[in-house]
């Protein structure tokens, strides 16, 4: 019990160790470790396991040595000596394993982030039990060993029974008290996010990279708040397909860029599959914004206007560009079209878009993102 104790708060100072360099660990490349349903491995470098360290003049405790050995000798005098020794001391990296929960409460405090309000959560029901009290039956599945140990304790204080020198409590079947459930309607909310990235020549690793950690965190938050999430992932240059995550991130094309095919497949997916009364839906584009032509830009406009913003919660854009200079062509139609910053605008107040150059920008692209709480 002792070593269980021990290891439960050594693993709460690295989660605190994790929760004060969130903002570090946002856009580092080799941030977990390990990702398995519901959990992650985070690496956390720079603290020291607690270990024995042997002073200058270690010596033999008890066994057939003498006062004075050196622990480090050769009692056959057949060690040779040759052995080079390492300099500098080593890193030591320990990793601790947190729940996607526990990453995204870190996530919204660290950025302020407002809790998100499901819309359509009451098209789908399912049912749930709900502790509504304390009963004298029950299964003993239910039992409650506090409640039940509290009142043996007063009866045998009552009757003179007692023995604070021998504390000893016996519950009796009087004393048990169960958990009394009740079944209660439960509104599930469902969400899916729709990723979409450009793949042609000039989204290079590093955009990748970038790409996929804000993709983590964005998932990450919002699976807080839902019961059922589901992803899916589009790739695009002149041409658009749904891929899985893995071909997501590691494909490059050499074509061109346009957006029409990648937000028409966007909307098709979403007509086929999502009803928007019964889903929150969550489109998030991101691309380089060097669009094929403007006649191409109109009409993706268009499109965003007309089929996709009036079925998501909101929509997000990142722009992510080689050298992370300018903005990019589409980025400033988007703006101009859906005035984003004109805060009276209506069909403008869905779509969100963030430059992503750098990992200094995941935070500012994931509070612009989900500042609304949609």
């Amino acid at each position: 019990m002792g070593m269980q104790s021990d290891h439960y708060r050594f693993n709460s100072i690295l989660k605190r160790g994790i929760k004060s360099n969130l903002k570090d660990y946002l856009g580092e490349t080799d941030l977990f470790g390990k990702h398995g349903g519901k959990t992650v491995t985070i690496p956390v470098p720079h603290i020291e396991i607690p270990h024995f360290r042997f002073g200058e003049n270690g010596g033999v405790g008890q066994g057939d040595g003498d006062e004075g050995d050196s622990l480090g000798s050769d009692p056959r005098g057949q060690g040779d000596g040759r052995g080079k020794a390492g300099s500098g001391e080593g890193d030591h990296i320990l990793e601790a394993e947190v729940t996607i929960d526990e990453l995204a409460e870190m996530l919204g405090k660290e950025l302020g982030l407002p809790d998100i309000e499901p819309k359509g959560e009451d098209k789908i029901i399912s049912e749930r039990y709900k502790v509504r009290g304390v009963s004298n039956v029950g299964p003993e599945t239910l039992r409650h060993f506090k409640r039940g140990y509290q009142r043996a304790l007063k009866r045998q204080i009552s009757e003179g029974t007692y023995d604070p020198l021998r504390p000893l409590v016996i519950p009796n079947r009087d004393d048990m008290r169960y958990k009394a459930l009740e079944r209660v309607p439960s509104p599930q909310s469902n969400a899916v996010l729709i990723y979409m990235m450009d793949v042609s020549g000039s989204m290079g690793e590093e955009q990748k990279r970038l790409v996929r950690n804000t993709t983590f965190w964005l998932s990450a938050w919002i699976q807080h708040f839902y019961k059922g999430v589901e992803e899916r992932f589009i790739i695009h240059d002149s041409k658009a397909k749904e891929v899985d995550r893995h071909t997501f991130f590691h494909t490059r094309e050499s074509g061109g860029t346009e957006f029409v095919p990648v937000y028409n497949l966007c909307m098709d997916i979403i007509a086929r599959e999502y009803d928007p009364s019964a889903y929150n839906i969550y489109p998030f584009h991101f691309t380089d914004g060097d669009n094929f032509s403007n006649e191409d830009t109109g009409k993706s406009l268009k499109i965003l206007e007309d089929h996709i913003l009036p079925a998501v919660n909101m929509f997000g854009y990142g722009q992510c560009l080689v050298n992370g200079q300018g903005e990019g062509r589409f980025l400033q139609e988007l703006k101009k079209y859906f005035k984003l910053e004109d805060t009276s605008a209506k069909v403008g107040s869905k779509v969100r878009a963030a430059k992503l150059y750098k990992n200094e920008d995941i935070g500012e692209v994931l509070k612009h993102f989900l500042r609304t709480g949609r």
